[in-house]
């Protein structure tokens, strides 16, 4: 590796680190009630935003919210979040997300991550790994927030569905693909 490539290399690591430490929030939760208060916001942008939002949450044997992903990218790119996996409205565990990925992108945005799961196979091997893995461990089936379809219909054909919501920043398009979600205990 000549001297000129590893100065572009680091410049990447620099410009990636001070774009992520400008765009992460300082308020990443830290306790249960912290990411409780913020899970209860994303679910309730949830029910207002997507169509069947309720019915979703009412029909899921599951549903992880992960709300405000901090995403930021520099040809780098990494995103983080903690979030809740919740039965019948009731918080079981807390999960974080992450994620990195490399290629041509610039930006920073957040958003909230909704994975309903609509089977309990589905549901019984997310809890049971030690690190899931979107799209690998299983698909998750991005809906968009406006489609105009039942939602059981929906929820027959796909047993992990996701919805990203609230997004905010300069960034196109999210995707979850390759994130991987563990189990945490918070303060």
């Amino acid at each position: 590796m000549n001297a000129n490539s590893a100065l572009k290399r680091l410049f990447c690591v620099i410009c990636f680190t001070m774009i992520f430490s400008l765009t992460a929030s300082a308020s990443y939760a830290v306790t249960t009630g912290e990411i409780d208060a913020s899970v209860n916001a994303a679910l309730h942008r949830f029910s207002q935003q997507v169509k069947g939002g309720r019915a979703f949450q009412e029909i899921a044997k599951g549903v992880l919210v992960i709300p405000n992903i901090s995403k930021a990218a520099f040809i780098l790119g990494g995103q983080y979040g903690q979030g809740a996996l919740r039965e019948d409205s009731k918080t079981i565990a807390y999960y974080s997300m992450a994620a990195g990925s490399f290629g041509f992108q610039v930006g920073a945005e957040k958003y909230d991550l909704v994975i309903i799961f609509a089977t309990e196979e589905a549901l019984n091997k997310f809890q049971q790994g030690k690190g899931w893995e979107a799209g690998v461990d299983a698909e998750v089936t991005l809906v968009d927030a406006g489609l105009d379809m039942p939602v059981s219909t929906l929820l027959s054909q796909h047993p992990v569905l996701g919805f990203i919501i609230d997004q905010k920043g300069l960034m196109a398009g999210a995707s979850i693909k390759g994130a991987k979600f563990s189990r945490i205990k918070p303060d």
